[in-house]
């Protein structure tokens, strides 16, 4: 199948599930809607075979869009919402993209293409426009995961990929009902947001509720009203939810309590005061509205204390790993007892793992292959060059090692691996998931940098009004402690900013780098 007839299938398989929430509009309604909008598209201009961006929110009319494109045998081209004019213009340049479908207050005028309002309504379909057989291998979506600027590296993902990734879900069917609401609020032009709206939904037929804000009292309001029971995030959001629960207790003077109740939960249950523990857990998760069941976390690594806080509440929590190579997930953790931090669970149905290059601490890189991994970077041979091997597996350049519970476990970017002048290596995730725990501190980025001609380990930590280097390097002096010595982070800067940050909330370390290379951090120590 192509993504369009998967759609279709869905729409046979359950007649009468909702699919959009909050438009209360089935699966058979969107599919008719869908062919409405190809409609209009195909009287815009658009055929087989084109390339067409989309640039709009999280509403109804992303994912009709979409389909619609797909409808018409075309490719689409995912747009971040954050980016300037000359990055759309290049980026449409590159893909040889002439129509761009986005809100209106993306419009600008541009020499590379003509725009679309995405809030166009549509007439009736038309009978005799049939969809576009489209063949596994043809390209789906295009994604920029570098180069928007300059030399791009683009990421092509074929049909074959999209079902694929659709039907590796199904390693999840121990957690989803087909009447479940799936949270949407992630940005759907980014693989995980993409993945957990869009292909969750379709392989279970569950709803997705869109949001196309970050606005917390949104999201609150959206929870309180409509209930959803699965909430996709990067771990950052669940560790402001966490760290906002935590802080009304305390207000309330309630935290000793709460923090012994849940922690203690199993033991309370089997000695007969699980009500007590149901009662603490109920109360804590009408913050989700009281029907939460699953929390998916990715894009990046969990800490072991957000993911041990929403266990002990009761709520099921994954940890998942993708690249957009991947179509997003491709490895999913369950939540078995005794599962061990940072770990991120095994490949998922059709796809397979290996560890290459395995060092003595027993870390190595991760390679994949399956029905989820891309077939190579448009147009860029020596990019594949560097990332295939001759029989088809994919180096991610993310370095794992396999815990006791033969999972996979995170441990660093291959690229972000510090080598010191000793010829040890250093993993700035590891470190800076110490000293993000620290007290005062926001944010932190640890890289590699050179201080008197030597290499080393350097850190900008994004601390909290009232923060100085002598308080902050207290805690660093002990918290060093925990590590070897050649762990240690002895030169840093300090800012009250906040780091720069990707889309997904990921720190950006070479723009840091670059930024106290130009004294924006003039509080360091060397």
């Amino acid at each position: 199948m192509n993504m369009y007839e998967l759609l279709e299938n869905t729409a046979k398989r359950f007649p009468n599930n909702v699919f959009l929430t909050r438009e209360k509009i089935t699966y058979p309604q969107f599919v008719d809607r869908v062919r409405a909008r190809a409609t209009s598209l195909s009287a815009a201009g658009v055929k087989n075979g084109d390339t067409v961006g989309l640039l709009a929110y999280n509403t109804m009319e992303w994912p009709l869009t979409l389909f619609a494109i797909w409808y018409l045998g075309g490719r689409v081209l995912l747009l971040d919402t954050n980016l300037t004019s000359f990055e759309y213009d290049n980026m449409a340049r590159t893909t040889k993209c002439k129509i761009i479908i986005a809100n209106k207050d993306f419009f600008y005028d541009s020499k590379e293409f003509k725009f679309y309002d995405i809030a166009t309504k549509d007439g009736k379909a038309d009978p005799k426009l049939k969809p576009f057989d489209s063949k596994p291998e043809d390209i789906a979506t295009l994604s920029f995961t570098s180069g928007s600027t300059g030399v791009p590296k683009i990421v092509p993902l074929d049909h074959y990929n999209l079902v694929g990734t659709v039907e590796s879900l199904e390693s999840f069917s121990y957690a989803f009902n087909d009447s479940d609401i799936v949270y949407g609020f992630l940005p759907l032009y980014h693989v995980f947001g993409f993945a957990a709206a869009i292909f969750l939904t379709l392989k279970f037929g569950a709803q997705v509720l869109l949001q196309p804000t970050v606005d917390p009292k949104l999201i609150i309001a959206d929870f309180k009203e409509f209930k959803p029971q699965i909430i996709p995030a990067v771990p950052r959001v669940f560790e402001l939810f966490r760290g906002k629960i935590l802080d009304e207790l305390k207000r309330q003077k309630k935290l000793g309590l709460v923090s012994f109740v849940l922690k203690h939960n199993k033991f309370l249950t089997k000695i007969g005061l699980g009500f007590l523990v149901r009662k603490i857990q109920g109360k804590i998760l009408e913050v989700f509205g009281g029907r939460a069941r699953l929390l998916v976390a990715g894009g990046a690594a969990t800490k072991p204390e957000v993911e041990d806080f929403y266990a002990n509440l009761g709520l099921l929590f994954t940890q998942g790993y993708g690249l957009t190579e991947t179509v997003g997930p491709i490895c999913g953790s369950h939540p078995v007892p005794g599962r061990m931090p940072y770990s991120f669970g095994k490949p998922l149905k059709g796809n397979e793992a290996q560890m290459r290059s395995v060092n003595s601490e027993g870390i190595g890189t991760l390679w994949l292959r399956g029905a989820n991994v891309f077939k190579g970077y448009l147009n860029n041979p020596e990019a594949n060059k560097e990332v295939f091997d001759k029989d088809g597996w994919f180096n991610t350049g993310d370095l794992v090692s396999i815990d006791k519970n033969g999972e996979y476990r995170f441990r660093g970017r291959k690229k972000q691996v510090i080598v010191l002048d000793s010829g040890k290596n250093l993993y700035p995730d590891e470190l800076e998931g110490m000293y993000i725990t620290l007290p005062g501190v926001k944010n932190v980025a640890v890289f590699e940098h050179t201080v008197k001609d030597k290499t080393v380990a350097y850190a900008v930590f994004s601390v909290e009004e009232g923060v100085n280097l002598a308080s902050l390097g207290a805690h660093i002096a002990d918290a060093n402690k925990k590590v070897a010595s050649y762990k240690w982070v002895t030169h840093y800067a300090i800012t009250t900013d906040e780091l720069p940050l990707t889309s997904t909330k990921k720190v950006r370390h070479h723009v840091v780098r670059e930024k106290l290379i130009a004294g924006d951090y003039p509080i360091k120590k060397e």
